[in-house]
């Protein structure tokens, strides 16, 4: 171009604009090759880290910590969030609204037929290997946040006030007569003409001013945004382009329809505007652009119809996003674990499982055990420190909930009549709330109890009333079973106090005995986790103080 102006060769021009056409071009393969690259070493980094996990050498996926409530009926006793937790081995969402749809599955219970309908659907995506890796891939590099999400759905919440008539009708004159009478310069080359451009220019930077504040609100906090809701798109359009035949992903499908048309394109229309509306931070292109035509104040309009249009449905479209990960990190667990199963889903209050195992441990070493709450409801459950009555319990527990959203369970059968889930298992000192221990506990208790005046559950009492006497703990704790049992609870106590056990006595048709027993070889204690009936009568303390020399 600068020889063209240096020597008005035409060769230089055509040789210009050619280059000029290439660069776009080569740009064009370069931005596509890039992000195909980027999604290659996503593909690359998702089968390094689950091959790691499943190699049990170290654990690279997000735990979900802050979604810890210390006051939810289990969260905290079963390690769903946390280091090591479930969350931590079940997660592999890379979007935020991903994150917290799996963290809010596995605090609640869904009716029996959400339950079936999240087997269906997880059985499908288990058989989706490369569309699961790939969707995530794609999520992975939209470096989502919950910052990016909340900017979005602020924006989205935000209630639109229409621009002012004037100003719209100005938006298009002003513009019209900038161009009206550069054309007529062209033509007639009146010099005056060029002062009656330069008072448009500055009327119409005036009119941007008079808007500027509007524009500022809408795109505040709005960093990459544009990229963000593009990757967006990118993740919809990938639900709209596969062919699914579960009923549950299919109506997640559907909800990516709107006027007839795929809500990846409006999405791709939403990024577009915010990207052009970035436009008003740069200064030279905000004083040309706007100058001439108000651009930014036409990109302004535009997205206001956007939210007009389609505000009701962003969150939704999002949402369903979330949906997906959540499904495909719950159908990875079960592909892998084949040995897993679905439990069958019954309304008669019928729980049982077969070789029931916590899912979190090597299955090179962990052990399985039958166990049924039919026709009995209620377990008391015995044995010595270490024999492993905790980790039972936790078993019951974690795979009551995750049998409670579809997922498949530790176990090589299983049935279960879905219910809430009510744990008093490990309870820590509040020292913000001056509560000890002991009225930790007695809070937890009267909680479960308050819930169990609204409808049955499945409750686990490990070693209750700790932080009194030993006559207190065995009357409270008898009193306690009574009474659970009594709100036609279903579930299990872990205690070492004998005298509970003969409670069964009484209630020979609701509770039953079972145990872990521990047996003393070679001068060693020996545990075979093995769950046994009746009473425990092996006991390890002494014996293990009287090893270590504490006594």
């Amino acid at each position: 171009m600068f020889y063209y102006v240096k020597t008005a060769e035409n060769l230089y021009l055509i040789g210009g604009l050619l280059f000029f056409v290439g660069f776009v071009f080569l740009m064009r393969i370069h931005s596509r090759l890039s992000f195909q690259k980027q999604l290659l070493g996503a593909l690359l980094k998702i089968n390094e880290n689950e091959i790691s996990f499943l190699k049990r050498e170290k654990l690279p996926f997000e735990n979900g910590f802050e979604f810890n409530d210390f006051h939810h009926p289990y969260a905290y006793d079963l390690d769903i969030f946390g280091e090591n937790s479930l969350f931590q081995n079940l997660n592999r969402t890379a979007t935020f609204i991903g994150k917290k749809t799996l963290a809010n599955q596995l605090l609640k219970l869904n009716s029996n037929q959400d339950i079936l309908e999240n087997q269906e659907a997880i059985k499908e995506l288990v058989s989706k290997t490369d569309w699961r890796q790939e969707f995530h891939a794609l999520a992975i590099v939209s470096h989502d946040s919950k910052d990016c999400y909340n900017s979005l759905i602020d924006w989205n919440s935000v209630k639109n006030n229409h621009l002012p008539k004037v100003l719209n009708i100005l938006s298009f004159v002003l513009p019209i007569l900038f161009f009206g009478f550069l054309t007529a310069y062209f033509i007639t080359s009146k010099t005056t003409l060029l002062s009656y451009l330069t008072y448009i220019f500055i009327a119409n930077l005036i009119i941007l001013g008079r808007a500027l504040k509007r524009i500022q609100s809408e795109i505040a906090k709005a960093d990459n945004i544009d990229k963000i809701i593009k990757q967006y798109s990118l993740l919809v359009k990938k639900i709209e382009t596969e062919k699914f035949e579960s009923k549950k992903l299919i109506e997640l499908q559907q909800k990516l329809i709107f006027k007839n048309t795929a809500a990846s394109s409006h999405l791709k229309q939403l990024s577009e505007l915010f990207s052009r509306m970035d436009t008003i931070n740069n200064l030279v292109t905000a004083t040309l652009f706007n100058g001439t035509f108000l651009f930014n104040l036409h990109v302004l309009k535009a997205l206001l119809k956007w939210k007009e249009d389609y505000t009701g449905e962003l969150k939704q479209w999002i949402d369903v996003i979330g949906e997906f990960e959540a499904l495909n990190s719950l159908a990875n667990l079960a592909y892998n674990n084949p040995d897993f199963v679905f439990p069958e889903i019954n309304s008669e209050y019928k729980i049982g499982f077969k070789n029931l195992s916590h899912p979190l441990l090597n299955p090179v070493r962990r052990v399985g055990n039958d166990t049924h709450f039919y026709p009995e409801s209620f377990m008391i459950l015995t044995g010595s420190n270490m024999s492993g009555k905790s980790t039972f319990l936790r078993s019951l527990g974690i795979n009551m909930v995750l049998g409670g959203i579809g997922s498949v369970v530790c176990a090589s059968e299983a049935k279960i009549h879905p219910l809430p889930v009510l744990v008093s298992m490990r309870l820590s000192d509040s020292l913000a709330d001056s509560e000890s221990y002991f009225f930790a506990e007695i809070k937890r208790l009267k909680q479960i109890m308050d819930a169990l005046e609204e409808k049955p559950a499945f409750v686990l009492l490990d070693e209750i009333l700790r932080g009194t006497n030993s006559d207190d703990k065995r009357n409270g704790t008898i009193e306690v079973v009574k009474k659970v049992i009594a709100k036609k609870a279903i579930g299990a106590i872990a205690t070492h106090d004998i005298e509970v056990c003969l409670t069964t006595n009484e209630y020979p048709n609701i509770l039953t005995n079972q145990c872990f027993e521990v047996e003393i070889k070679d001068n060693d204690l020996h545990f075979d986790y093995k769950l046994r009936n009746g009473i425990c009568q092996n006991k390890s303390a002494t014996f293990l103080m009287q090893k270590m020399g504490v006594i």
